[in-house]
């Protein structure tokens, strides 16, 4: 919200001023500063806070919604997207409507986590958004790095050249986040009684590992992932302090808020970057037509895995439903159009990147505002089915004696 109002009213200050902040703006590089720095920092931040044994429940539907999921939301947006677009009169490459799908599939929810955990929602629900959540982010860019190699290359893709691709930057990021969660836990283990060297520890990790998986061009964002979940559940179980409680609550503390205060300026940077673009309502409401193809495309990749998840397994009456709207895009997606280069692409006088961006923004912003602040609701009647339910067990169990 404050990026929107960031936009309405730099138009209101002075061409000095608005000269000013457009020369800082242009000389940030948008791709180093959110995919190779922030982005470390708000995964882990994330991942601490997922409970490995709740996790283990749902591994299987995780994964296959990070992977069958963000892959087929990823081709079904992009082929959408393609049509629609040919359809309007913007004649736009296919591999750039794939990269929007790819950089538009990954949810970021965020807030809507805040509600679900808030209203007490089922712990099925909440464990499924919130694991897919942070697994489909780093599964996610890595389909985007490749997509993005292929449309940025200038190299004919082939279909083991992608898959190498993708299976060498997934599995070694993997790899590499046991190794910096392994390496964190020893230190970790080895330096009870004082927080402020557990916390130096901690920024470690997303800081100086980031930076290397990067280096090794491998998934830094997976690795991130994993290190996060090994450090907030095996390694915070062992190094405890019974006798110092405040001590692990003081790192919890400063985890919470750099998530938070990182996903705030993250919207801020990229509010204060679209001010500097020139908008038109023919590109916003390109953006606006985006929003029903995107929620389509969630609606079908999470309604296939649970058509066969229900044979095998009861699940929430409205758990398709709640996925699929309380499936929201955020500061990922933003930093990920940031990151497309400018110039490569004009269509019909905009650059492609423009477009791209705007177009996201769009979707993020409904995803946010509209989508957030309506899935209460939905998360309600999800509840008050599952009492109804629980009490008709409940009375039938009773009445079986009685027969």
């Amino acid at each position: 919200m404050i990026s929107l109002l960031v936009m309405l009213s730099f138009k209101l200050i002075g061409d000095d001023m608005a000269a000013s902040i457009t020369n800082v703006l242009s000389s940030l590089n948008f791709n180093q500063l959110l995919l190779k720095g922030m982005l470390g920092f708000l995964l882990f931040a994330g991942a601490l806070e997922i409970d490995l044994h709740a996790l283990r429940k749902q591994r299987w539907e995780i994964t296959v919604l990070v992977l069958f999921s963000t892959l087929l939301s990823t081709v079904i947006v992009g082929y959408l997207a393609y049509w629609l677009l040919a359809v309007l009169g913007w004649s736009i490459p296919l591999i750039y409507c794939l990269l929007f799908g790819a950089l538009i599939s990954p949810t970021d929810p965020i807030a809507v986590l805040a509600i679900i955990k808030q209203m007490n929602a089922p712990q099925g629900i909440s464990i499924q958004v919130e694991g897919e959540s942070l697994f489909n982010d780093g599964v996610g860019l890595v389909v985007f790095t490749t997509i993005f190699a292929v449309a940025f290359s200038g190299t004919e893709p082939t279909f083991a050249g992608v898959a190498e691709l993708f299976l060498s930057d997934a599995l070694g990021g993997i790899a590499f986040g046991f190794v910096l969660a392994l390496i964190g836990h020893f230190l970790l283990c080895n330096s009870r009684g004082d927080a402020n060297i557990r916390l130096l520890i901690t920024l470690m990790i997303p800081s100086a590992g980031f930076a290397l998986a990067n280096m090794m061009e491998i998934s830094g964002a997976l690795a991130m992932v994993v290190s996060g979940i090994f450090i907030g559940n095996v390694t915070r179980a062992k190094v405890a302090d019974p006798n110092d409680p405040s001590g692990s609550q003081y790192i919890n503390n400063f985890w919470h808020a750099t998530d938070s205060f990182l996903n705030a300026l993250l919207f801020l940077l990229i509010g204060l970057m679209l001010v500097t673009m020139n908008v038109t309502l023919v590109e916003v409401g390109i953006g606006l037509l985006m929003v029903p193809v995107v929620l389509l495309a969630r609606f079908i990749s999470v309604g296939i895995p649970f058509s066969v998840f229900r044979r095998f397994r009861r699940y929430d009456v409205n758990s398709v439903k709640i996925l699929t709207w309380g499936g929201l895009r955020g500061g990922l997606a933003l930093a990920m159009a940031a990151s497309i280069p400018s110039g490569e692409m004009l269509v019909r006088g905009v650059d492609i990147h423009n477009l791209l961006l705007i177009i996201t923004y769009m979707v993020v912003i409904f995803s946010i505002v509209v989508q957030g602040l309506t899935i209460a609701p939905m998360i309600r009647k999800s509840i008050k089915a599952n009492r109804i339910k629980v009490r008709k067990e409940k009375a039938d169990r009773r009445a079986e004696p009685a027969a």
